[in-house]
C-alpha cells in the first residue's frame, strides 16, 4: 500500500473530555486507502523544538476525512490541541498493519474489543467495519471521567461494559479481570469458537489479554504503542521481541511496530519487562518509588 504525505486541512479539533481531544482531518487520500488498527504521523510544528513526527491511530473514517483521537501527555499533545479549524498539518499514511478482521474464521465469530484508556483510539474504526456482528466493547480507565467513546460504541449497536480502577463507573478494577467475567459466562465448549479478541491499550493490559486469550485458547490480536522516529521501520527505533518462526534454536526475533505491526497475534509477543525510562529518579518522592510501585502492582494483578 502506498504511503501517502500531504498537507490536510483541519476541520474540527475539540475537546470532548478534560484529558482529550478529537481531530477531523480532511484527508481524502488517506482516508480512502486507511484500514482499522493503522496509524499516520503528524509533523505538530515546523519549529525546532519537535523535529519528529507524532504517531496518532486513526480513530475514525467518514467519507474523505479522518478522525484522530488523542489524550494530552506532553509538549507535542498540548501544541496539537492548540491547533484551529482551517489550518493544517502534514500528515504521513496511512502506515503500518491493522487488525485482521475479514479472514477466515475471523468473520463469523463475535468479536470483544477491549480498550485501556487513550487506547480506544483505534478501536472505534474497527468497530464501524464489525457493527453487523454486534461486538462486545470493554472500556477500561483510572476513572469515570477517563471513559471515552461510550456514546459512540452504543451508537454503533455495541454492548458496553466499563470498568474503572476506583469504580466510580461500572466494574470495580482492572479491564482484563471484567474480561475474564465475560469469557467465563459463556459454555466453555463455545468460547474458543466464539470469541475473537481485539485489544490497544496499556502494556500490562495487553499482556493481560494476551495470557487471558492463551488460558481459554481464543484469538486475540494487539496493538501495541512504541516510542516512533520515523514510522515507516527504517529508524529500528520500535522494535519488540517477538517469538522466532525463522531460526532453530533461536526463540525470538525483533519486529517493527511501526511496518510490522501495530497489530499482532497476541501469541507472538515475548512479554519482557521494559527498562526504567530515564526520568524515572524524578518521580520518587520521598521513600516511595512511585514508578516501580505501580509497575509492580501491575504485575502482579495483570499477570
Amino acid at each position: 500500500m502506498k504511503v501517502q504525505s500531504l498537507r490536510a486541512k483541519i476541520a474540527i479539533n475539540k475537546q470532548v473530555a478534560a484529558h482529550a481531544y478529537k481531530m477531523t482531518l480532511m484527508a481524502p487520500a488517506i482516508a480512502k486507502k486507511a484500514a482499522p488498527g493503522q496509524f499516520v504521523m503528524v509533523r505538530v510544528t515546523d519549529a525546532c523544538l519537535l523535529l519528529l513526527r507524532r504517531p496518532f491511530g486513526i480513530h475514525s473514517v467518514k467519507g474523505s476525512n479522518v478522525d484522530i483521537l488523542y489524550g494530552l501527555a506532553g509538549v507535542g499533545t498540548k501544541l496539537l490541541s492548540q491547533k484551529k479549524p482551517g489550518g493544517y498539518l502534514d500528515l504521513l499514511g496511512p502506515l503500518g498493519k491493522g487488525f485482521d478482521w475479514r479472514s477466515g474464521a475471523l468473520v463469523r465469530q463475535s468479536p470483544v474489543l477491549i480498550a485501556g484508556g487513550i487506547g480506544v483510539a483505534p478501536l472505534v474504526f474497527l468497530a464501524e467495519k464489525l457493527k453487523k456482528l454486534k461486538p462486545v466493547v470493554l472500556l477500561g480507565a483510572k476513572t469515570k471521567s477517563h471513559i471515552l467513546c461510550e456514546k459512540e460504541f452504543k451508537a454503533l449497536g455495541c454492548d458496553v461494559k466499563v470498568a474503572t480502577d476506583d469504580g466510580s463507573k461500572g466494574y470495580k478494577g482492572f479491564v482484563s479481570e471484567l474480561l475474564i467475567s465475560v469469557i467465563a459466562s459463556l459454555p466453555s465448549v463455545a468460547r474458543n469458537d466464539v470469541l475473537s479478541l481485539y485489544a490497544c491499550g496499556p502494556r500490562s493490559m495487553l499482556k493481560a489479554t494476551a495470557a487471558i486469550a492463551k488460558q481459554y485458547n481464543i484469538s486475540a490480536q494487539v496493538s501495541l504503542e512504541e516510542h516512533m522516529a520515523c514510522g515507516i521501520g527504517a529508524c529500528l527505533g520500535c522494535v519488540v521481541k517477538v517469538k522466532s518462526k525463522k531460526e532453530k534454536g533461536k526463540s525470538f526475533e525483533h519486529k517493527r511496530v511501526c511496518k510490522d505491526g501495530p497489530v499482532f497475534d497476541a501469541k507472538e509477543i515475548v512479554w519482557v519487562p521494559r527498562p526504567e525510562p530515564p526520568n524515572a529518579k524524578i518521580r520518587r518522592r520521598g521513600t516511595r518509588d512511585e514508578f516501580s510501585a505501580k509497575n509492580i502492582l501491575l504485575e502482579n494483578s495483570e499477570g
